[in-house]
């Protein structure tokens, strides 16, 4: 059962973007999801009180650095699929779920602050690697890409990030009237109205190319190993 969480030191990134993007596909495609909505904005528990229940998804919003590992113990008794929503920050609770993840994703939007919010959680990544011989999968997602940046372009960001030893999901989540319009009515892209908003069949085929992806990296039979956790850096990120 993998936990995966979405994580950038810079708020704005699109991270809770999809974070809920990809819990929604999932939930849609059958897959069970409980959503620690660690990001104090609580957008995601904002969006799910705005429509009352989903189904296949669990939202907790009161987490914290004490109650974590156990959220995360209690999520797989009963969800496929743990995905958390972190702060726009490197702060304590960002450490801890990182080294509790089996994978990070870091959103990037095409901007240098992101850029630089990003660096900081690789460079968290790399520290516990070094300091706890603790490896974490992660990877890249580029976020509110507009229509207008070729392949190309998407080629040329993604070769840099590769030169770097910085994996990137192919599918770019892009900049949608769907994705934004989710936050407002609590809804998904699949529960929305065709006609009332653009391009909604282009939304849905990002949203599943994006889980697909994830899917493939982290398939449910994944049996997680008992690594070391790295507890102690966490007085070294408050």
């Amino acid at each position: 059962m993998p936990v995966i969480s979405f994580a950038n030191a810079k708020g704005g990134a699109g991270k809770t973007t999809a974070a809920l993007l990809l819990a929604t596909e999932l939930a849609h495609q059958g897959y069970r999801i409980c959503i620690l909505d660690a990001d104090p904005q609580r957008w995601i528990t904002q969006w799910s009180e705005m429509a009352g229940r989903h189904a296949n998804i669990e939202v907790i919003s009161e987490v914290s650095i004490g109650s974590l590992q156990g959220h995360i113990r209690e999520g797989r008794q009963s969800a496929d699929y743990i995905i958390i929503d972190l702060a726009g920050a490197r702060d304590a609770i960002v450490t801890m779920a990182i080294g509790l993840s089996d994978h990070v994703m870091i959103p990037v939007q095409g901007c240098a602050m992101d850029a630089k919010g990003a660096a900081q959680i690789l460079d968290l990544i790399e520290q516990m690697r070094i300091a706890g011989n603790l490896v974490i999968p992660h990877s890249v997602v580029l976020t509110r890409v507009a229509s207008m940046v070729t392949t190309r372009a998407l080629l040329a960001i993604k070769g840099l990030l590769a030169a770097r030893g910085v994996n990137v999901i192919n599918t770019p989540i892009a900049e949608r009237n769907a994705f934004r319009d989710v936050f407002e009515t609590g809804g998904t892209v699949y529960t929305m109205d065709p006609l009332k908003v653009s391009n909604l069949d282009r939304a849905q085929e990002n949203s599943k190319a994006f889980a697909g992806e994830v899917v493939r990296l982290l398939p449910v039979r994944v049996v997680r190993s008992q690594r070391p956790r790295l507890l102690r850096l966490i007085g070294d990120a408050a």
